[in-house]
Formats: structure tokens, C-alpha cells, sequence
């Protein structure tokens, strides 16, 4: 039997809670006394309400879930109150009622081997990759860089996100030219335009992120770097993916949420109302 205070241990192993950010809060969001309990576990992107409903239609199913671990933390600023009918009250109310921890593993999981940026590489078939930011331990931090090779052209590499990742709006620089050659890309899951200076002085010729804004486009066009945003679930989610992968390789029992949400939807012109 594997108890949730044993995969706390081995994810905080992982990903160590110290290498978080100082503005941030990974860790326990919520604790009621489930540590010995045998684990069961799903993980999401963000911990909301339909996830936590998803929990417990799982436990009428049978599955006895009793531990959520989320990439996005569910408390971020300081709480002045809880009151019914407020979404993290009422989530909070739910977890210790029916006995279901909450667990966050952020900027941590970002850094980490394995974690939202290294995956993110992976799967668009980085050789050599090796952090941005370099962070605390060896061959962790920030964001990842590194070469394609056979290099794609843009079109290539663009569709290849698209089909790989599956994102709702796909957006990139203006002016680039879908036929030149990427022979150096720089990946970061989730908000990372703040790192467009740095994805040029790594050489990079192709940065992809999200949740860019208009004029980091148009930094990036200057700087002579294609800006690529897949938006922020699309960039992480495949992280969440993995560390189910990694639980039920050590013998936990762990479902990939269905009811993470992208909390975005863009209109269609071809949608008649």
C-alpha cells in the first residue's frame, strides 16, 4: 500500500517545494487528514469545483479518490474570508467533508526534470535541451532550449504544435516566414513572455509560450525571434499527463482529470447564433 504521505515524499523528491518562487504557494492548499490513507489520486491542471465533483463522481464509481495534486495552486492571495456560495469555500467545504486533500506542485514542477517546461520539449522533440534559467539543482529550472534536427520549417513546426498539443487558438509573430528553417527552439509551459529577451541571447529562432500580449509580438518581430502561443492549458496540460504516467509507473493508482478546463473559448465565424 502506497499512502498519500508517501507520494507527497516522492513528488516532493521530485519537484522540491524550495525551488518555488517567492510569490508563489506550492505545497498542502488543503489538508483533512488523509496522509496515512492508502492513495488514490487525480491530477489536473487547476483545482476547481467540476475537478472536485469529477473526485467524487469517481468515488461513486468505486475509485476511491482521496488526494487532488494540481499544477495551478488553489489559494494564490491571502484569504479574507469563506463564505458559502464562493467557489474556493465551497471547495474547501467539499475536501474536508469528503476526506480529499489538495496538493500543488507549481513553479516547482516547472523547474523539475520531467516537469511543464521539460515535457513541453519533449514532445516537440528537443535534442540537447537545457534550461533557460538554470535553476537549484543540475539540469533544472526555467524553461528549456535546444536544436531540431532534421530543422523543420515553420509551417512544419507550427502544425506539428497544433496537432501535438491540440490548442484552441494557435497564434504567432507577424511577418515570419513559414518556409525559413527552426534549427533552435525555446519552449516554456504557461505565462512565459517575460523570457523573450532570454530565448534570444540562447539563440533561439522560434519561442513557444503563451499568454503573450500585443506587444511582445511585436518585441519579439524586432528581436528577428518567432513568438509562437499556444495558450496556457494547452502548453501545460501535457505535464499533468506525465505525472499520472509517473505515479502509475510506481504503482499508485492515478486518473488524468477530464474536467480541467482551458476557461477560454474564441468565436467562430463559422458560428450562426
Amino acid at each position: 500500500m502506497i499512502t498519500v504521505a508517501e507520494v507527497i515524499a516522492w513528488l516532493e523528491n521530485w519537484a522540491d517545494p524550495r525551488w518555488q518562487e517567492s510569490w508563489d504557494n506550492c505545497g498542502w492548499q488543503v489538508d483533512p487528514g488523509v496522509l496515512s490513507q492508502k492513495a488514490a489520486v487525480l491530477v489536473c491542471l487547476t483545482p476547481t469545483l467540476p475537478v472536485m465533483q469529477e473526485a467524487l463522481s469517481l468515488r461513486d464509481q468505486g475509485i476511491a479518490i482521496n488526494l487532488i495534486l494540481a499544477h495551478h495552486p488553489l489559494i494564490f492571495q491571502p484569504l479574507k474570508s469563506l463564505q458559502t456560495g464562493r467557489p474556493i469555500a465551497d471547495l474547501v467545504r467539499l475536501a474536508f467533508t469528503h476526506q480529499v486533500g489538495i496538493y500543488t506542485a507549481h513553479t516547482n514542477l516547472d523547474q523539475a526534470i520531467d516537469g511543464v517546461s521539460d515535457v513541453l520539449g519533449q514532445v516537440m522533440g528537443l535534442q540537447d535541451a537545457v534550461p533557460m534559467v538554470p535553476g537549484k539543482a543540475a539540469n533544472c529550472g526555467l524553461g528549456r532550449v535546444g536544436t531540431l534536427d532534421p530543422a523543420p520549417t515553420l509551417a512544419t513546426l507550427l502544425t506539428h504544435i497544433q496537432d501535438s498539443l491540440q490548442p484552441v487558438d494557435l497564434t504567432y509573430s507577424p511577418e515570419a516566414d513559414l518556409q525559413q528553417s527552426i534549427h533552435r527552439l525555446a519552449v516554456l509551459g504557461g505565462s512565459g513572455a517575460s523570457f523573450i529577451e532570454t530565448a534570444v541571447q540562447l539563440g533561439a529562432q522560434a519561442y513557444l509560450t503563451s499568454d503573450c500580449r500585443f506587444h511582445q509580438f511585436q518585441e519579439s518581430r524586432d528581436r528577428g525571434l518567432v513568438l509562437i502561443d499556444a495558450g496556457h492549458f494547452a502548453t501545460e496540460r501535457p505535464a499533468c499527463a506525465r505525472l499520472v504516467e509517473k505515479l502509475q509507473h510506481h504503482g499508485v493508482p492515478a486518473w488524468l482529470s477530464q474536467r480541467d478546463e482551458d476557461f477560454r473559448q474564441f468565436f467562430s465565424s463559422t458560428i450562426r447564433l
